[in-house]
């Protein structure tokens, strides 16, 4: 379905809203009653939704998520690489993505408050008609409002806290403690997860599984503080494992059998996805708001032999590449995640490069001349072979990347957000759903929960039950590369379940594959690292990586690790910078704020 697309005077500015349940229409001109009506309250909810958006329609996804942490380093191109490198750049007035992050956010908190207010006063004659659904609305702004403040306390920390809507400019600002912000993100949640159905007969609402997953998630961040002060309380790893588990156990969510699925293009709205932003194909609805996550994780492969640009390969823009850590933390022999999480192989689509047998690397003088390959057959091949002899390689019919080559153009890449959908090879927006929340996360949740109270037993059954799916079935065939790179007898279909199993062995000791860092001296401090491993195994990618760091205060010590780019870290970085446009325009008790006041409005480092 086509979307609506608001415009008012101030203060919100409606982006383009979610599919599975909005018309297209354009409004302009509209003065603040247009909210005290049935449809002008729906298209102020529609707004709310819109900015679930902002993490998928731009470079900031990666840029504010996925740079500067343990699992992925720069590429070769792109502006942002401060973010990474965490040089000075990384600023409160050059950092642009994070005053677009700041405004969005806010201005999507505005739609909710003014929602929450003018919603039980609206007399309607369609939806509106009854509490229930009046209720059913609020309950889904409540969710969002805390959502979006989620957002905002992890990466600032201290933020304003507004509950009321604005209509006019306002200037006057203070940011209230970590722990006040939490607290109301947890009252809403609570909110939403009593009131909202198990399931919504439109797509894409916010549902009590989302709800749910979100309070589980919110109270192991808020528990998981070791120095911050975030209002933490002894009950919070038990509240978390509560609601981890009702979403387990109690709603329509169930695992994928597969985990190659979940990213299967014709899958998007199965039952592990807990919450989604909408996109989809449209070319009207592509303008400038489309899902643009399936451009920056691919190396560039349309330069290479045999090769050209295609939509099942992407269009490469070549921003981010794994880091050692990450292509090492996994079992790749026995966990499929890995090779079912990147991309290894390319066929060759152009047939106007094919290479030619040389004299120096023909297998005989026959071939010499002739075409190494042909349309539809391998032209790449990426491995993690170190150190193959240059001659060897180059007796291959395919380009031969082995990892001691692996370069910033030249990298396995993420197969997750890839878009075949996409209407031509050379657009950059797509329509592939943006995924926040899925089952396999709440698994982890809960696990960590358990963990951290020292139940490592029933841990390890949530645990278990993911590397369960992620191992290789009875009867599954493996791709030949696998065998090529992996080993072992070439066609064996038989299960590795039993070995990809987990004791508390892995944590106990410390056991090399999991790169503990040198400070995890104890077993409970192993355990948060093995979650962060854990993570990376089943989340990659996914978005969640510079907070799962923040939220554990393990950022400096893995990122200054495992990324090369991040030697100029230092421990205020956990925190972003408040944006100095929002700086510069606050006022207190009517006068601009004084120079002092506005330092003291600064995140400490900035």
């Amino acid at each position: 379905m086509m979307q609506k697309r608001l415009y008012i005077l101030i203060a919100i500015l409606l982006l383009p809203s979610c599919k599975k349940f909005l018309d297209e229409e354009m409004v302009t001109q509209i003065s603040y009653d247009y909210y005290d009506t049935e449809t002008g309250i729906e298209d102020l909810v529609d707004g709310a939704y819109s900015e679930l958006r902002y993490l998928f329609n731009g470079e900031q996804s990666f840029t504010l998520f996925n740079y500067g942490v343990d699992e992925y380093t720069e590429a070769s191109d792109g502006q942002n690489k401060y973010f990474d490198d965490y040089t000075a750049q990384l600023n409160p007035t050059s950092a642009a993505y994070i005053h677009d992050m700041w405004t969005a956010y806010y201005r999507a908190i505005n739609a909710c408050n003014m929602g929450i207010e003018r919603i039980p006063k609206i007399e309607g004659t369609q939806f509106y008609t009854n509490d229930t659904n009046k209720n059913l609305r609020i309950a889904e702004l409540r969710f969002l409002r805390g959502f979006y403040y989620f957002m905002l306390v992890q990466q600032f920390g201290s933020v304003p806290l507004t509950l009321t809507g604005d209509i006019t400019v306002r200037l006057e600002f203070e940011r209230s403690p970590v722990a006040d912000i939490y607290q109301t993100i947890i009252s809403d949640l609570q909110f939403a997860a009593a009131t909202l159905p198990a399931t919504q007969s439109q797509y894409g609402r916010i549902t009590k599984g989302a709800a749910r997953h979100y309070l589980a998630k919110v109270y192991l961040t808020r528990g998981s503080a070791v120095t911050e002060q975030r209002g933490q309380r002894p009950s919070d790893m038990d509240s978390a494992a509560y609601w981890a588990n009702l979403v387990i156990t109690d709603g329509p969510y169930q695992l994928l059998d597969n985990y190659a699925d979940l990213w299967n293009i014709n899958n998007q709205e199965n039952r592990e996805v807990i919450l989604a932003a909408q996109f989809n194909n449209n070319a009207f609805m592509l303008n400038g708001s489309g899902n643009r996550t399936h451009l920056y994780y691919q190396m560039v492969y349309d330069q290479k032999p045999g090769m050209q640009r295609d939509i099942t390969y992407g269009r490469p823009f070549r921003r981010l590449m794994p880091t050692n850590y990450t292509l090492d933390i996994f079992d790749r022999k026995n966990d499929s995640r890995f090779y079912k999480s990147f991309r290894t192989t390319y066929l060759s689509n152009n047939s106007a490069n094919i290479p030619k047998w040389t004299v120096d690397n023909a297998p005989s003088p026959a071939l010499v001349g002739q075409p190494k390959f042909k349309l539809g057959d391998t032209a790449i091949l990426l491995t993690l072979h170190q150190n193959v002899p240059d001659a060897e390689i180059a007796r291959k019919s395919y380009l031969w990347i082995t990892r001691n080559k692996f370069n910033k153009q030249d990298f396995l890449s993420l197969i997750k957000h890839m878009d075949p959908t996409r209407l031509d090879i050379s657009t950059e927006t797509a329509g592939r759903d943006g995924v926040y929340a899925r089952l396999g996360e709440t698994y982890l949740i809960a696990a960590e929960a358990y963990g951290r109270s020292g139940n490592y037993g029933r841990a390890l059954e949530y645990i278990n039950a993911l590397r369960r799916r992620a191992a290789y079935k009875q009867g599954e065939a493996k791709p030949m590369h696998y065998w090529f790179t992996e080993g072992g007898v070439q066609g064996d279909v038989s299960s590795t379940e039993s070995l990809v199993q987990v004791t508390e062995a892995a944590f106990d000791a410390n056991d090399p594959h999991e790169q503990y860092p040198p400070s995890a001296t104890s077993k409970a401090a192993r355990f948060i690292h093995f979650m962060l491993n854990e993570r990376t195994r089943e989340l990659l990618g996914e978005f969640q990586r510079w907070m799962d760091l923040a939220r554990t205060e393990t950022s400096v010590e893995r990122i200054k690790l495992f990324n090369p780019a991040a030697g100029n870290m230092k421990p205020f970085h956990k925190l972003r910078p408040i944006p100095q446009q929002h700086i510069d325009r606050l006022f207190k008790n009517g006068v601009p704020l004084t120079a002092d006041e506005r330092a003291a409005e600064q995140n400490p480092g900035y």
